[in-house]
């Protein structure tokens, strides 16, 4: 089995790829080359199996074509320009994230001959705008707020259409915030519902710019790991037409955050953070979804975490090595 990463060079990316080398197989199948595809070089880990890394723009011309010229049997699409980035650049976000996934998705269209490869596409929440009920759940209309949801609604549409042509066997998982990433923060907007928990851990101070009623939906890269894999190996007759799915996540506020924080790590640690009022992001953070009804996903076998305490458990294990500066 070939499998093809773009965007592996991201954090999600990273830890698919060491998912995917721990495992040497996707369902049942032995993996016999990894492409590894992102704007700069994705690490090359040790493997049992060939593993080639592509560093290039998927928006170029030809790009796309050079990069499912082998017929890769999985597809994982996770590139993409952020949030606040896509707001910042709009030419950049439209290049990237439209032109580069419709590039991708023609691609594999032209090759024809019968070849019809898994996709999985990294969507987001951002698809969904206010006004908002109680809980969003699939059925709720897609009326994104910025130009980043924008982009990737449209991908689930192209998603949608292709899949239904027989282009390709599409599933489109709508990544909730994921929390905590470790790293150096990016330029995602919603990046301060990490630092306010990852910074704190590490010694550091760490700032809030939004007010503490703010209420977001999470789940960790664990979990997001989980969401790719089974994507990528789930009987699609199971989801129907309907290929683009919310993904299970845990709604808290900035309040029950810090208070997680501190029932986990301490006072000392959550008075780390400072509170820094910044209007541009509480304009942003104002037209995003709070709480979501992921039932579909999950009768189909999708699973995140149940509590805020369970992602900085995870975070603390999976990054700190199970201790965190006190």
């Amino acid at each position: 089995m070939q499998i093809l990463i773009l965007g592996a060079a991201g954090m999600v990316g990273r830890k698919l790829t060491e998912r995917l080398v721990e495992a040497g197989q996707l369902n049942g199948q032995a993996i016999s080359r990894l492409v590894l595809h992102d704007v700069v070089p994705a690490d090359r880990p040790q493997a049992p199996f060939e593993i080639t890394v592509r560093t290039s723009d998927v928006s170029a011309p030809g790009e796309a074509e050079r990069l499912v010229e082998s017929r890769p049997d999985v597809v994982f699409h996770l590139a993409a320009i952020v949030s606040g980035e896509a707001e910042a650049d709009l030419e950049k976000g439209y290049r990237i994230n439209l032109d580069g996934t419709r590039f991708l998705f023609d691609a594999i269209r032209k090759i024809g001959d019968g070849y019809r490869p898994r996709l999985v596409f990294t969507s987001s929440i951002a698809v969904f705008g206010a006004p908002f009920p109680q809980a969003i759940g699939d059925e709720f209309f897609l009326t994104p707020l910025t130009s980043y949801g924008t982009q990737k609604a449209i991908g689930e549409l192209l998603l949608s259409d292709y899949t239904r042509r027989g282009f390709f066997d599409g599933v489109g998982i709508r990544l909730p915030t994921i929390c905590v990433r470790p790293g150096k923060p990016n330029k995602a907007a919603s990046g301060f519902f990490s630092s306010i928990i990852r910074e704190p851990l590490s010694g550091q101070d760490a700032v809030l710019p939004v007010p503490d009623d703010v209420r977001h939906a999470h789940a960790s890269p664990r979990s997001a790991v989980g969401f790719l894999m089974h994507a990528a190996t789930i009987d699609t007759a199971r989801i129907g037409p309907r290929r683009n799915l919310t993904m299970p996540s845990v709604s808290v506020s900035v309040a029950e955050q810090i208070e997680a924080l501190r029932r986990i790590a301490g006072d000392r640690v959550a008075a780390r953070i400072r509170r820094e009022p910044d209007p541009d992001i509480m304009r942003m953070v104002a037209g995003w979804p709070r709480r979501f009804d992921a039932g579909r996903a999950e009768s189909l076998g999708f699973k995140a975490e149940t509590s805020f305490d369970d992602i900085i458990r995870l975070h603390i294990e999976d990054e700190l090595g199970g201790n965190f500066v006190r």
